[in-house]
């Protein structure tokens, strides 16, 4: 074993294995079969040449899941623009396997040996058949290195992130949101209509998404919206509900009046223009520079505005764009910017407001946020066969595989994989694939649907009621094994990566 001042080179013992590791410090135990390295570069050699290594994703809808070193990464294909938008682009490793802050490989014996970082900075976890390596774009956090049974080990992760981020205590309850009913096709009519079809259900929250502004990134409410926003409000809490609202607050569309008028407030390309942070409602959109005066001012007016409007409960959505590296008035690493601007959000609205994010960057966002997105947008359909090589396409498929391998994550914040649909008409889900998102929801803690009480048949709404007013007791008892009351969930069978991909590793 050999130390200096700067690098660490030497063996760790996780349990009867003896590991050699490269790191910028020494580790040091704080459990039998725990360690905490300091921040810096790692890298662990193993012997485990036929194993698996389990990738976590960056933001809401990246992907996550486990795949054999044999097999190709998991990741999105062939398209610049989807991976811009669902997953880390500036450190996707097309032809290596690797994600964001945490990664996992199997050892006999059905334990994992876990590394994963401990804050801030862009960490990435990847591995080879012979190491499971982390980087840093910024050095501060320290790194878990620790091996054990699946479940525990995730859990003592879920643990210390907790212990370094903070921890939320408050919870979503029940939710209606009105997006896979009606998607952008919002007026305060059919809100009004909707929320009185839901009185006497046992909802919540009723949540109204993207439609009711004119153009994102410019947030007060269209034509279709005359009474304005808190007149909306009102009709929501008149009817007993906490009244939910939708907002991107990131970006904003080149067409705005923000983007258009105040170019300079944008995150800026080495081209000296607006940088592209993504792209969806049929084209680019860019991210503000939260780290500029004028946008701090802007957010700050902004959430005061909406929440004297009425809603306590705001979905926020593409926040990643937030974490994107690009030009900013202030040198600030990307994920500390995003941090920052995501605690200046927390701090206008106060405790009282439940936050929940939506295409967040995932471990920036704990014990800030109430509660995260945990995969890509669900659907009425299993899978989207216009896009195979897209692991983070809409769909249930999708949906299910990103949210279930991110269970691990309920003890640190409340996990949201999507809704449930409850209608059988205007679906094209079987009943299993339709079960299932309903034991997802059940198993993570997070219970929502989209189903207006109209387009529901008298059983479908009692079951809706039931499974609303029900508080299961969940037990897990494997990677994809949990006990729900007693009953078996086994989403074993459910499980399948083998959609093809045009391009593998090399």
């Amino acid at each position: 074993m050999h130390t200096d001042l700067s690098t660490f080179s030497g063996v760790v013992q996780l349990g009867d294995v003896t590991l050699p590791v490269i790191a910028g410090g020494t580790p040091q135990a704080i459990g039998e079969r725990e360690f905490l390295i300091p921040t810096g570069a790692v890298t662990v050699l193993h012997p485990y040449a036929d194993g698996e290594f389990f990738r976590h994703g960056w933001n809401s809808w990246s992907p996550s899941g486990w795949r054999r070193f044999a097999d190709a990464p998991l990741r999105v294909y062939d398209s610049p623009q989807r991976l811009l938008t669902a997953d880390d682009a500036k450190n996707d490793t097309p032809h290596a396997h690797s994600g964001a802050a945490v990664g996992a490989i199997m050892v006999p014996g059905g334990e994992i040996i876990l590394l994963g970082a401990l804050g801030l900075g862009a960490p990435r976890v990847g591995a080879t058949a012979s190491t499971l390596w982390g980087t840093l774009e910024e050095t501060g956090a320290d790194w878990f290195l620790a091996r054990g049974p699946e479940v525990e080990v995730f859990a003592r992760y879920a643990q210390l992130l907790s212990e370094r981020l903070g921890s939320r205590s408050l919870r979503a309850g029940r939710v209606w949101s009105s997006w896979y009913s009606f998607y952008e096709e919002l007026d305060e009519g059919l809100v009004r209509n909707t929320v009185d079809g839901l009185n006497g259900m046992p909802f919540d929250v009723v949540q109204l998404d993207d439609g009711w502004e004119p153009s994102v990134g410019d947030w007060e409410a269209n034509d279709r919206f005359p009474s304005g926003m808190a007149a909306t409000a009102r009709t929501i809490t008149d009817a007993g509900f906490r009244a939910g609202l939708w907002l991107a607050p990131f970006i904003a569309l080149p067409h705005s009046v923000f983007a258009r008028d105040r170019p300079e407030l944008l995150i800026q390309g080495e081209d000296g223009a607006p940088l592209v942070a993504g792209y969806n409602w049929g084209g680019p959109y860019y991210g503000l520079d939260t780290t500029h005066p004028e946008v701090v001012a802007h957010l700050r007016e902004l959430f005061t505005r909406v929440v004297g409007w009425g809603f306590s409960y705001l979905k926020l959505d593409f926040m990643y764009a937030g974490a994107l590296a690009g030009g900013r008035s202030s040198e600030v690493h990307r994920e500390r910017a995003y941090r920052d601007a995501i605690a200046l959000i927390r701090e206008t609205v106060g405790d009282d407001v439940y936050l929940l994010g939506c295409g967040v960057p995932i471990i920036p966002s704990i014990g800030v946020f109430d509660g995260v997105r945990v995969g890509p947008d669900v659907a009425a359909f299993w899978d989207n066969a216009e896009r195979p090589g897209d692991p983070t396409g809409v769909g249930a498929r999708n949906a299910f595989l990103a949210s279930i391998h991110r269970a691990w994550l309920r003890p640190a914040i409340d996990t949201d994989p999507d809704v449930v649909y409850f209608r059988r008409r205007r679906s094209l889900l079987d009943e299993p694939q339709r079960q299932l998102l309903e034991d997802v929801a059940t198993v993570l803690g997070f219970k929502s649907t989209s189903d207006p009480a109209a387009w529901l048949l008298p059983h479908e709404l009692e079951d809706l009621r039931a499974w609303l007013g029900r508080a299961e007791q969940v037990v897990q008892e494997g990677r994809y094994r949990f006990r729900v009351d007693g009953r078996l969930v086994d989403f074993a069978p459910f499980i399948d990566y083998t959609a093809p991909v045009s391009t593998v590793a090399g």
